[in-house]
């Protein structure tokens, strides 16, 4: 299994990028916040990958980090979701959104990303809950409990799903949920 490639990227064209591995180019599919955190053409690039291999082709998609690729592997882990499905739910929403989805089980996020029915939503909601999601949010920067009101907060207001997910991580992890509101009102204001 390839699980890595390192090497020069030689082409971009969403979501499909090459990457030159000593004379041997390789196609790799990766979502759009990977494919927005490449470097420029001819320059170094490093992938986690997933190959998959079917009747019919070998596919291999590429990841900027760990997280992103732990995500798509849960993701094609259930009925009716293939590599594609999970490329564009990880191309729709970080993998730190996704995971404050589940958490919070509320299939409208999931059902903005192209391709995400309701059924489906539910479905990813069902099938993540517990094995993404719970350890992933604790990571945006403060407790569950008060990352959530932060961000239902935000939300609230009016900003995106993904910009309050981004003021989140800037917070400290001991922020209460009034002074965490004003220093992400602060961060989203600059």
């Amino acid at each position: 299994m390839i699980g890595q490639l390192t090497g020069t990227l030689i082409d971009k064209n969403p979501p499909e990028v090459v990457v030159d591995c000593q004379g041997v180019g390789y196609e790799v599919s990766v979502p759009m916040s990977t494919f927005y955190n490449l470097p420029a053409l001819g320059e170094k690039v490093k992938l986690l990958t997933h190959f998959v291999v079917r009747e019919d082709a070998q596919l291999l998609y590429g990841f900027a980090t760990a997280e992103e690729r732990a995500a798509f592997r849960q993701l094609i882990k259930i009925s009716g979701v293939g590599p594609r499905t999970a490329l564009s739910v990880l191309s729709g929403m970080g993998v730190a959104d996704l995971a404050m989805a589940i958490t919070q089980q509320e299939p409208g996020r999931l059902m903005k990303v192209p391709g995400i029915g309701k059924k489906t939503a539910e479905r990813l909601l069902l099938e993540l809950k517990g094995k993404l999601g719970a350890d992933l949010v604790t990571t945006a920067g403060t407790s569950h409990d008060h990352a959530n009101d932060i961000l239902q907060a935000l939300v609230a207001l009016g900003y995106s799903d993904k910009e309050a997910a981004l003021a989140l991580k800037s917070l400290p992890a001991d922020i209460g949920v009034s002074d965490g509101i004003k220093m992400a009102l602060k961060a989203l204001a600059k």
